[in-house]
């Protein structure tokens, strides 16, 4: 009996110091790339504000279904009832939110700034994840950056490609 008891007391003291770790973890991340395109900057904020032109560059929209409201394009959805949907746009930015019953809760958006070489922008994109409290989540977030970065940058890549034509 008593190493049972010993047991669940330790079982509970080592949950609540890996809880107690995971307090310290932010529970928002943000991961960003950036490129520089050789292009207007009109001609980069078409691609980026039109989720039509998105299948074109952004990683694994070619084969998702466009989400319309109102009648119009504002982003597009996944098979599993979740998506991306253009939530304000700018003259130099673009944010976008998930949408869906299971989405995680984030934002992602694209800056565009100007360079100092003439018909030349720099591209930053940023997906911004926020977590909630659970030790599991904020343990997760150390892995984000290698589970989202590449496709930000195979996205990025994309874009210049097809603006560069």
């Amino acid at each position: 009996m008593k190493v049972i008891k010993l047991g669940i007391i330790s079982l509970v003291v080592f949950a609540l110091m890996i809880t107690g770790i995971s307090l310290f973890f932010p529970s928002r991340v943000r991961i960003s790339k950036a490129i520089d395109i050789n292009a207007a900057r009109d001609s980069v904020m078409r691609q980026v504000t039109d989720p039509v032109n998105w299948k074109s560059w952004y990683p694994g929209t070619d084969t998702s279904d466009y989400l319309y409201i109102e009648g119009k394009v504002k982003g597009f959805t996944t098979g599993n009832m979740q998506g991306l949907m253009i939530k304000t746009v700018t003259d130099s930015s673009v944010i976008a939110g998930n949408v869906g019953t299971d989405a995680k809760k984030g934002e992602q958006g694209w800056i565009i700034y100007n360079s100092s070489i003439p018909n030349t922008v720099t591209v930053q994109w940023y997906m911004d994840i926020h977590l909630k409290w659970y030790p599991w989540e904020k343990f997760s977030s150390l892995l984000l950056e290698k589970r989202y970065g590449p496709t930000l940058e195979k996205g990025l890549e994309n874009l210049k490609a097809q603006l560069e034509k």
